[in-house]
């Protein structure tokens, strides 16, 4: 803890004792709280109490004072349980009684303020906090906290319930014994270091050890004893009961050592036995979580183990459909490796779909026919007939992939189930259908069903086997974009499948001319739709099926063979002019997908993609929605992209008609209102960058430098474009390369972005200069000595206007910008030739010297500051501190008004 810290702790603690309730923030405590959780996890907290006496003083005061705010009560009892974690600070707090006093919940009762959830919760995790060794383990133990601890197992507070269910858990499982103890699967043979002098293993101390081991003796046997009498309920009341302690035992079998996870078992296998019995609907996955998490365990570990696999057994036997269905679920989500069980429970997780569809996936097993009857009666309520159809087709990609012994059908025939279900649902019924006719009229017309069976055909394209159901699966899902009443996520959902389908099947020659037609025509009818989502989604589907292209293993003519390419950028070339702004943005992505593979190849320009680059710098200069121009920065960060990258050179046309945009992009997108069009707009000059200083030994990207590390809450874009061109001769022609750059409108892009108010902004300009700074050489201040070279770079100039930007980066050189017709202030040593300046807000630009600017714009301690969020200063244990102390000088003040008060930082 710095000086400044440890001078207003004392200060800090006195606001809190008396003024705890007029904190602004709620939040402000525990943020006070995670600073000494800092400090103690950093070393510092040993000597906590010693260092900070007032600390001390705070926590006894707090105990001793009963009327103190609940949340100063409950930040007390947090620390308490925090600084005593050490064994000193544990024992200077015994001496002084604190500790008897602070977690005697009769004593917070006695004020009045046990009802409080807030200082209930203080208690338990100050307690969970201090037990971290055995001295307070035995305080816990003699002070009879255990019972309490019990009783909040159940309250009425969430909150609490929690708390109390994660302290039970850490006490079982931090003092088991050592040996062999178990997490998550794996056996560790050893704890941490830190803890292990609390385990219960040989010491050099025997009557500590035999202490201990009493002490944790009589907590487990407790807390057993509660665990199994509370398990079972009188009625239906106490469900909720029931539901927690079964989510504590899932909790510790997960963690527990052999010895504990026996005893666990041991006693509350019988509990387990009769609510497996009762059948208990609301039970049905809390009690297949515990089985699961029991009958997992190797034989050779656990005695119960067989009874654990009957009542597995039992659970997946049940006599209610909607149980029997999420316990078979439940066995597939745990990855449950037993065969038997495994394929129990697919096989109730098909019938279903067997049921509905007349499709045999369960064989001729006579096994089924016992829950066939009920699971029927069930499907013909519309209500449980979605809920298990749902549940079923979630599953069915997963049971797909499960092993061949497990299977009671290949999956393509689980495919084609999947396909007749949504047929059915979307009204398409043959009267030679075997499927439950009685059940059609619960999934027809169900959006749920069809959204929950379009998702399943989705996944499982990824199915061994099933591309022979390539035709059906296309024919279905044109008829759902064809059907009018189709809601929109269904065919945005169809849309996601057909382009699933089409990158795994990579051959479509199967596909019939008919079915294309019918594609096409379904494309041009959505894409004037009226809902906006379905225009949304067509045009992201034509951009998806179009990328499909860029992947390898994929035929080249893949999405040829589904849709003419004119007709594609004749579609969206239309719904450029959509009026919703979504729409206009996904159209302009799609058209980047689309033209990216003629891009690559370097393939003449059409007539129609010129027309789309007129309509992308429209947009860009008119749109109202930023959606639309940040597509539009992108399209052009990704065209240049390709054509730098690809190794085929661009034809002349393309090339000439993309670099004569690149400057009025440029200009455009630095002058726009939106941070984001204006970060794209410095990554496109940072391409330029990149191409023309190709092979410049000076030049570094920013995040090639070693200052490009930043702080953590600084902003940049996550999208990375990559230039891999060569430039010959760079060296030798610095100067023409720079005035390029200038004649393009890179280093105005980059000044403007500099003085920007939108700190990524800044930061990506600042960077970028910094790195054209590096690559154009120093400024060489002896004239004597400069090479032709160096005098050629020195003379290239660029315009800074009079207003705008301009005016910020005049002000930074310190050149004068009144109306006065004055020399500037920069002489021509610093900045080179000026032109004289015009008069007011339309005067003539200056001329400056692009080297000795950039080094006398002070980039490198900008950055510094740039790289900086104001976090920096305001997210800082300091400055919490000092808002603690100000809000309550602020509200002592008799005259203060309503919203002046002080506001305590929020991080």
């Amino acid at each position: 803890m710095d000086k400044e810290c440890a001078s207003l702790l004392p200060q800090v603690c006195e606001v809190l004792l008396d003024s705890g309730s007029s904190l602004p923030d709620d939040t402000s405590l525990e943020k006070l709280l995670d600073w000494f959780s800092g400090l103690i996890e950093s070393g510092e907290g040993g000597a906590l109490l010693e260092a900070h006496p007032c600390l001390l003083e705070f926590i006894s005061a707090v105990v001793h004072k009963p009327s103190s705010d609940p949340s100063v009560i409950s930040f007390a009892l947090k620390v308490c349980g925090l600084v005593a974690a050490a064994e000193d600070a544990f024992k200077m707090l015994q001496a002084r009684f604190i500790l008897d006093l602070a977690f005697n919940h009769q004593h917070w009762h006695r004020a009045g303020l046990w009802e409080d959830p807030c200082v209930r919760v203080g208690w338990i995790q100050g307690l969970r906090k201090m037990l971290q060794h055995s001295e307070a383990l035995h305080f816990f133990v003699q002070a009879d906290l255990i019972s309490e601890l019990l009783q909040l197992q159940t309250d009425s507070s969430l909150f609490v319930v929690s708390a109390a269910n994660q302290l039970l858990a850490h006490i079982l499982l931090f003092f088991q014994p050592a040996f062999s103890t178990r997490r998550n699967g794996v056996h560790m043979e050893h704890r941490d270091d830190m803890m292990s002098h609390a385990r219960i293993t040989e010491t050099d101390q025997p009557e500590v050890h035999t202490e201990t081991s009493k002490s944790y003796a009589a907590v487990v046997v407790t807390i057993l004893e509660y665990l199994n009498e509370s398990l079972v309920t009188k009625d239906n009341s106490q469900l909720r009961q029931s539901r927690q302690i079964l989510k504590v035992l899932v909790l510790l079998l997960a963690q527990a050592g052999p010895f504990l996870r026996d005893q666990l078992l041991q006693s509350v296998t019988d509990s387990l036995e009769e609510l497996v019995t009762a059948g208990y609907s609301q039970l049905t996955l809390p009690l297949m979580d515990v089985i699961l998490a029991a009958h997992s365990l190797s034989p050779d570990e656990c005695v119960p183990d067989q009874r654990m696999g009957r009542l597995l057994s039992s659970m997946l036997n049940v006599n209610k459909p909607s149980d029997l269905i999420h316990a078979a679920a439940a066995v597939l989500h745990r990855g449950h490796q037993d065969t038997v069980h495994t394929a129990r429970a697919v096989r109730i997780l098909l019938l279903p779909l067997d049921i509905i569809t007349g499709h045999t996936l369960l064989g001729t097993n006579t096994a089924d026919e016992e829950h066939r009857c009920s699971m029927a009666k069930q499907l013909k309520s519309k209500t449980s007939c979605i809920s298990l159809i749902c549940v079923c087709l979630t599953n069915a990609p997963h049971v797909t992939l499960m092993p061949a012994d497990v299977l009671p059908c290949p999956p393509c025939s689980i495919v084609g189930a999947v396909v007749s279900l949504l047929s059915i649902c979307n009204g398409c019924v043959s009267s030679s259908s075997s499927g439950h006719a009685e059940v059609f009229r619960n999934v027809i017309g169900s959006s749920k069903v069809q959204k929950c069976a379009l998702e399943a055909v989705t996944r499982l394209s990824s199915s061994p086997g099933v591309k022979d159901e390539l035709t059906e699966v296309f024919t279905v899902l044109i008829r759902y974009l064809s059907n009018p009443d189709s809601d929109r996520t269904v065919i945005h959902k169809s849309y996601q499948a057909l382009v699933k389908w089409t990158i795994v099947c990579k051959d479509l020659s199967s596909i019939k001319d008919q079915l294309r037609q019918d594609l096409t025509d379904v494309v041009k009818k959505r894409v004037c739709d009226m809902r906006w989502e379905v225009r949304d989604s067509t045009v992201e589907f034509l951009g998806q099926l179009a990328g499909v292209l860029k992947s390898p293993e994929v035929a080249r003519d893949t999405s040829e063979a589904l849709l003419d390419s004119c007709c594609c950028l004749t579609l969206l070339r239309e719904a450029l002019r959509d009026p919703e702004s979504y729409v206009r943005a996904s159209t302009i992505a799609a058209l980047g997908q689309t033209l990216a593979h003629s891009w690559q190849q370097g393939a003449a320009l059409t007539e129609e993609q010129t027309d789309v680059v007129n309509q992308l710098l429209e947009i860009l200069s008119q749109d109202t929605e930023g959606f639309a121009r940040r597509a539009v920065m992108q399209y052009f960060l990704a065209w240049f992209s390709s054509c730098a990258s690809h190794t085929s050179p661009p034809s002349s046309s393309r090339s000439s008609l993309l670099m004569s945009s690149l400057s009025s992009v440029l200009s455009l997108g630095t002058a726009d209102l939106d941070w984001e069009v204006k970060v794209h707009s410095l990554e496109l000059a940072e391409l330029l960058l990149d191409e023309a200083f190709s092979g410049c030994p000076g030049y570094r990207k920013p995040s090639e430098r070693p200052c490009a590390s930043l702080h953590p809450y600084a902003v940049v874009s996550d999208q990375t474009y990559a230039v891999h061109r060569h430039t010959p001769g760079v060296e030798s022609d610095l100067s023409g390369v720079l005035n390029n750059l200038v004649k393009q409108g890179v280093v105005s892009a980059l000044l403007s972005g500099l003085v920007d108010c939108d700190r990524p902004v800044g930061l990506k300009a600042c960077q970028l200069l910094i790195s054209l700074r590096e690559a154009v050489g120093p400024p060489s201040k002896d004239e004597v000595n400069a090479t032709p070279t160096t005098a050629a770079v020195t003379k290239v100039t660029c315009e800074v206007p009079s207003c705008g930007w301009g005016k910020e980066i005049r002000r930074i050189l310190g050149m004068k910008t009144c109306d006065e017709d004055e020399e500037t202030d920069l002489t021509a040593d610093e900045c080179g030739d000026t032109r004289k300046q015009g008069k007011g807000e339309g005067g003539r630009s200056v001329s400056v010297s692009v080297r000795e600017m950039l080094r006398s714009l002070g980039l490198d301690a900008r950055l510094d500051i740039l790289s900086q969020s104001s976090d920096h200063v305001h997210n800082s244990p300091l400055s919490l501190l000092q808002d603690i102390v100000m809000s309550s000088a602020t509200h002592t003040q008799a005259n203060t008004q309503p919203g002046q008060e002080v506001i305590v930082d929020c991080y």
